[in-house]
């Protein structure tokens, strides 16, 4: 989650098992976000469709991008040459928009959540909370 000044605000990861208890989990979800202005998300099918029924429901606008267009904006060619060196720069540049954000640190940051991270500064910067992405952030 990301404050309108760009930075991020806070983070985690969960894991739901299946596509029911996702879909009974997402109404709480944004139950706790009772100020939240947009989602992104990246992909589509069927789980992301449980995230955008919900949230169209509620009046919260949804952009849906492709992993491809996220990582083109957020890392630069050599860094995802293969999924390992992508997963691996994910990582690197979440840490360093953890840093720069002032939340607090992870003990442990699973992909998942480092590229989420990633994905949500996509969003701030699409939907203009950010200018550009600060110096120093990119790779």
């Amino acid at each position: 989650m990301y404050g309108t000044d760009g930075r991020l605000v806070c983070y985690r990861s969960r894991n739901f098992g299946t596509a029911a208890r996702l879909r009974r989990a997402v109404p709480g979800i944004l139950d706790e976000l009772p100020d939240l202005a947009w989602l992104i998300l990246e992909g589509g099918g069927p789980l992301a469709d449980i995230w955008q029924r919900e949230a169209t429901r509620r009046g919260i606008p949804v952009c849906r991008i492709a992993a491809e267009e996220w990582r083109a904006g957020m890392l630069y060619p050599r860094q995802q040459r293969d999924r390992a060196h992508a997963k691996h720069s994910a990582d690197e540049l979440a840490r360093q928009v953890i840093e720069w954000s002032g939340a607090a640190r992870p003990t442990a940051l699973r992909h998942d959540a480092a590229e989420a991270i990633l994905i949500g500064l996509w969003g701030v910067r699409h939907v203009g909370w950010l200018a550009a992405l600060p110096p120093g952030l990119r790779g």
